[in-house]
């Protein structure tokens, strides 16, 4: 999978992905993260890309041109790399990390990770000129409702779930099926060793070697943490009548 990410901070963005399973992943090349700097396409000595924004206001704005030249150049690489597979050509995915955006989650990570390219748009000061937003975005994404100063940490934090969900990325691909967020229930509680760490246990049935109870207790576990912390997400999750019933006991 190919990730591009249009960011006046690349130093930023390359050192928080080029570690970890993240880094592992690219160097394997199963990953492609590409940064592009939006000031070398800027039109000055000092390389700024950002103006006073008309009608007034605080704060200076992105200029449209900088960042569709810097869209042009990724998207360009991309055309060419398609052309060269024989794959059909089609426009890419231009994700802009926005407050405003439709909020994160592990569906759209899922969604996004069928892409085989995905473009991701950093905006910072007061955000982009909304010209160059209608030409070239495709998705505004926000991953919360709260503020940052820039679109690096949001892309990084998409680029990390979304990565995870790529083929032999996660050596062990049941581990991406069975975390927090998969079927809208959080993962249940694990153990390692020792059995018993300050007096506390490890739940015997863990230990039983009995897969079908484990299984169970495990489901179980899954239902009851996403009751207690996150209740929203029982409502989209698909539980049987006996699981329904179940939480109505409680």
């Amino acid at each position: 999978m190919n990730f591009y990410i249009l960011t006046l901070f690349p130093d930023m963005v390359s050192q928080g992905l080029n570690t970890s399973i993240i880094g592992r992943a690219a160097g394997r090349g199963l990953l492609s993260i590409r940064t592009v700097n939006i000031r070398d396409y800027a039109f000055n000595k000092h390389q700024s890309v950002d103006d006073y924004p008309y009608g007034g206001g605080a704060g200076m704005l992105m200029q449209a041109e900088p960042v569709y030249l810097a869209y042009e150049a990724a998207a360009a690489e991309i055309r060419t790399r398609r052309q060269e597979c024989g794959e059909q050509e089609k426009k890419p995915r231009v994700v802009y990390l926005s407050p405003q955006g439709a909020v994160f989650n592990q569906n759209m990570a899922e969604e996004l990770a069928k892409e085989k390219d995905l473009i991701f748009l950093c905006g910072h000061y007061e955000g982009i000129d909304e010209r160059v937003l209608e030409e070239i975005v495709t998705d505004q994404v926000s991953i919360g409702d709260y503020v940052l100063t820039g679109g690096e940490l949001p892309a990084m934090v998409m680029v990390d779930t979304i990565s995870r969900l790529v083929p032999g990325v996660l050596h062990n691909d049941v581990s991406a099926e069975s975390e927090s967020f998969q079927d809208n229930l959080l993962e249940h509680p694990q153990y390692s060793r020792p059995e018993v760490w300050h007096g506390k246990r490890v739940p015997e049935v863990l230990l039983s070697g009995h897969h079908a109870n484990i299984l169970k207790w495990k489901r179980e576990q899954s239902i009851l943490r996403t009751k207690e912390r996150r209740p929203d997400l029982l409502e989209r999750c698909a539980l049987t009548e006996q699981e329904k019933a179940w939480i109505e006991e409680m």
